[in-house]
């Protein structure tokens, strides 16, 4: 028997003129660590992608970091040290970590990039970069609880107090998460939400070393052997799949409730942010339960058979109700009232269950102690066991259940091990007897079969995801009849669908918007990407392609024979196989090509990582209000591309004007125009106003020889470039060039105070998140192109060719 495998007899008291300030240590520390964890979120996504992948293992690295840090702080450090000493070395530990991370992960993301590599290996790769970044940190914030968990008796007193240290960690992490989604990185950026929680963390530092001095260490001196509570094994178990279907729920409903609330930056932290809250009135709870209940156990057991019902009603509510809410997002112009409905929508839904979860923690803690435990090593062993369930639901549903599965059965699995779970731990406990158990033994039996039955019942209860959510999310229940759904599925990173409407147009919807489609507006868009690239360029031999869609815009490359290769880079495996098709005819079956390659990846990973060039990039990504879109619109991303561009290469983006606002649009354009000095703005208008434009740029200045457009066109090998354009309205060169709409000098009285969007900051997700029910397009367009002039260094051509065109464009003479 060595000296780690002894604890004290009798635990220490803490004073009970320290004992209250401890949960106020333990609010600031979940305050610190959540701005962290968002912040890190966003910096490893702009190195490593942001794909279902790269998030899964990234989620995992995080919370196998903390898990590891809980289990090794016992093992290493004597019961005899100083709680607080030791929490307050952490804490500042943590927040030099935090410090390092901010400035050191762009530097090692650029080593990263000169040894990644695709497939298998880069994923396996991706993941050992977040363990060199992040394990460390989350180690020593894993190891905070167990630490301060020592100053504690394993008695019903102590372990109460244990709950309500937890759940101050969560009422800190509600504080964090709003404090850091919905104000430091709106307003500032990362550095400034980084330095707030290293200031945090200081704070708590010096408080809990100056609390160690007002409260000194004192022991007893003998020693014994820790024996486990005996039948602790099954409550390890048992919040082990707690914590599996805690974090595998929060995986699923936050893709559902993104769909119906908009998958912005704000959605995200309002569903965190309720998940939180309802983990830590559940964990007051339980800690109150677990002081007062004459077993813990069974209340624990319990917990788990009334997850069924919570699990159930969320789904019932997601798929069956709530979509169907007569809410109207355009109705109100101040998106903070619509954030209050939100908030109350995500309470509504998800806080019965979080409360259950929330609830087990303590109880667990309470079922698996024993007198005279090392309460350090109790707590690291239940958070262990809580956090590797974590682990197991974040990868296992967000990786397999839900590309496999679908939604749907997910939380009809989620539903069976929760019930699983409770049955386990009431009636198949042989290590000893639940004889205080408050439930009599005579019908505790046929209680749990029939809560079993009830689970099963519920289970096959739970309704699909209706199609008209997935196509038109937060209005649904603004739309009084629906198209017919062709498709409909459930991907690895996103929900899709297809539908057809009477007239015969088809739209692509994704995450609960319509992406892309074969009406007029969108055609021309879609074709003005690929054709304005191609004949600006010239003569382009590859290209590359970043977002499939429909299919369209990569489906334009293909009518043109001296391309000789077209690499397509797309999030979600499930879009070109299953959304192609559908539009075979108007992206001209490019997925047969034999030119045509596929790259299932994150575009910024991809482009970061590969060292091939191309004579065309055009970018089409979804809408930046879309959490993680705007990393495909940042100063780097486009100074990334560039430098990925042949000599007299072209590179092109979509910038929409609808789902949009002013301040949105200038920070789009002003920041592809600050890559791009030289790049130019094209217009895709409808009726007249404005619909979305197509930004143009190149290494050097741009110059379009109208000439040499005018003969390719005419070449009868080119007929079929013809006959796209024409399909689209555009039946002339004049047609064309007639939707130049700007270029920076022009615009450069618009665009002033416009924010540049950057790595360190992404505010165009921000600044477009707050707005994006808005219609102002037409409004927009008219706004900025009052500025527009025509543009004489432009176009190579003859004067009268220029006056033309200036004259049918409407573009003012310089």
């Amino acid at each position: 028997m060595t000296r780690s495998d002894m604890v004290p007899s009798d635990t220490v008291r803490a004073p009970a003129r320290v004992l209250p300030w401890l949960p106020l240590l333990f609010i600031g520390s979940g305050c610190a660590a959540l701005i962290y964890e968002i912040v890190w979120f966003q910096l490893v996504e702009l190195v490593i992608g942001s794909s279902a992948v790269s998030l899964g293992v990234l989620l995992g690295t995080f919370m196998g970091g903390m898990c590891l840090g809980s289990l090794l702080l016992p093992r290493f450090i004597s019961p005899r040290e100083h709680p607080l000493r030791i929490y307050a070395i952490l804490e500042a530990g943590i927040g030099i970590l935090g410090l390092l991370i901010l400035f050191g992960l762009p530097a090692l993301g650029n080593l990263y990039a000169s040894v990644s590599a695709g497939g298998l290996l880069g994923i396996c790769l991706r993941g050992l970069f977040c363990a060199i970044c992040l394990l460390v940190p989350t180690m020593l914030m894993g190891a905070t609880l167990p630490a301060v968990a020592r100053w504690v008796e394993a008695t019903p007193l102590g372990v109460s107090w244990l709950g309500f240290f937890y759940g101050s960690n969560i009422v800190g992490a509600v504080i964090g998460c709003l404090l850091a989604g919905f104000y430091l990185l709106r307003v500032f950026d990362m550095a400034v939400a980084t330095y707030v929680a290293f200031a945090i963390n200081v704070a708590v530092a010096v408080m809990a070393f100056a609390l160690a001095r007002r409260a000194p260490r004192v022991t007893h001196p003998e020693l014994r052997p820790a024996a486990p509570a005996p039948g602790a094994r099954v409550v390890y178990v048992t919040i082990a799949l707690s914590g599996l279907t805690a974090i595998g729920a929060e995986v699923v409903w936050t893709r559902l409730l993104s769909l119906m609330l908009g998958a912005t930056v704000y959605t995200f932290s309002l569903i965190l942010a309720v998940v939180l809250v309802g983990l830590g009135a559940g964990s007051s709870g339980g800690a109150y339960l677990a002081r007062v209940v004459r077993s813990p156990r069974a209340i624990l057991g319990w917990c788990q058979l009334l997850l069924p019902l919570a699990i159930a009603w969320t789904a019932y509510l997601i798929a069956q109700s709530l979509p169907y809410w007569p809410v109207n997002p355009s109705l109100s112009s101040d998106p903070w009232i619509t954030f209050q409905f939100d908030l109350m929508r995500c309470a509504w839904t998800i806080l019965p269950a979080t409360i259950l979860w929330g609830t087990s923690f303590p109880l667990a803690i309470a079922a698996a102690a024993a007198p005279g435990d090392d309460t350090g090593r109790l707590v690291a062993r239940v958070y262990a066991a809580n956090t590797v369930g974590g682990i197991v639901g974040a990868l296992g549903f967000s990786m397999l259940a839900i590309p496999a599965l679908g939604t749907e059965n997910s939380q009809r699995l989620m539903i069976a091990i929760a019930a699983v779970a409770g049955v386990v731990l009431l009636l198949w406990d042989r290590a000893r007897p639940l004889a205080n158990d408050a439930t009599p033994s005579r019908w505790r039996v046929p209680a749990v079969g029939a809560m079993a039955v009830v689970s099963v019942l519920l289970a096959r209860g739970v309704a699909a995801v209706p199609p008209g959510l997935i196509g038109y999310g937060r209005f649904l229940a603004t739309y009084t009849t629906m198209p017919t759904f062709l498709f409909t599925g459930e991907g690895m990173n996103s929900s899709i669908a297809v539908s057809e409407l009477p007239s015969g147009y088809r739209n692509f919807h994704v995450s609960g918007k319509v992406e892309a489609s074969s009406e007029p507006q969108d055609m021309r868009l879609q074709r003005l990407l690929g054709h304005l690239s191609a004949l600006v360029q010239g003569d382009p031999k590859t290209v590359l392609v970043v977002g499939f869609g429909a299919g369209v815009t990569a489906g334009t490359f293909v009518l043109y024979p001296g391309i000789k290769r077209i690499v397509i880079c797309e999030l979600e495996p499930l879009i070109p196989r299953s959304v192609g098709p559908f539009f075979a005819k108007e992206n001209y079956d490019v997925l047969h090509d034999p030119r045509v390659q596929i790259v299932y990846d994150d575009a910024r990973h991809f482009i970061l990582t590969t060292k091939e060039k191309f004579d065309i990039i055009t970018s089409d990504p979804i809408h930046p209000w879309v959490r993680g879109a705007a990393t495909l619109y940042t100063k780097e991303y486009l100074d990334l591309a560039r430098e990925h561009l042949n000599p007299g290469g072209v590179m092109t983006e979509w910038v929409p004007l609808y789902e949009s606002h002013t301040d949105a649009v200038k920070s789009e354009m002003a920041t592809f125009l600050d890559a791009f000095p030289g790049g130019t703005v094209w217009a895709n208008n409808e009726d007249g106003q404005g619909y979305d434009l197509v930004m143009l740029g190149q290494p050097e200045p741009t110059h379009i020889d109208v000439a040499a457009v005018s003969q390719r066109l005419e070449d009868p090998a080119n007929a079929r470039i013809v006959a796209s354009l024409q399909e689209v309205g555009i039946t002339s060169l004049f047609d064309l060039f007639g939707s130049y709409a700007g270029e920076r000098a022009d615009l450069a009285p618009w665009l002033a105070g416009a924010q540049i969007n950057r790595d360190r900051n992404l505010k165009l997700q921000y600044i477009a998140g707050l707005e994006n029910d808005s219609y102002d397009n037409a409004a927009i367009f008219k706004d900025f192109a009052q500025y527009r002039r025509f543009p004489e260094d432009l176009f190579i051509a003859s004067n009268d060719w220029k006056s033309t065109l200036s004259g049918e464009a409407g573009l003012p003479r310089k």
